[in-house]
């Protein structure tokens, strides 16, 4: 879910992609958003990205 929303794709895009209704993407969305304490889909995508610069690779062990 977090990969598709750093693509950019909608709600609608997401259902197709995960075989899963808009409602339960909205719900996930909304949940994401809350648990980050972020106002928007694009501040969760950011921070996501920023996370995986961060996070350690394999080759770092």
């Amino acid at each position: 879910m977090l990969d598709c929303l750093v693509a950019g794709m909608s709600n609608k895009q997401v259902a197709r992609a995960l075989g899963i209704s808009v409602r339960t993407v909205t719900v996930h969305v909304s949940n994401l958003l809350r648990k980050a304490r972020s106002a928007s889909r694009t501040e969760v995508a950011l921070w996501a990205v920023r996370q995986r610069r961060t996070a350690p690779t394999p080759a770092d062990h």
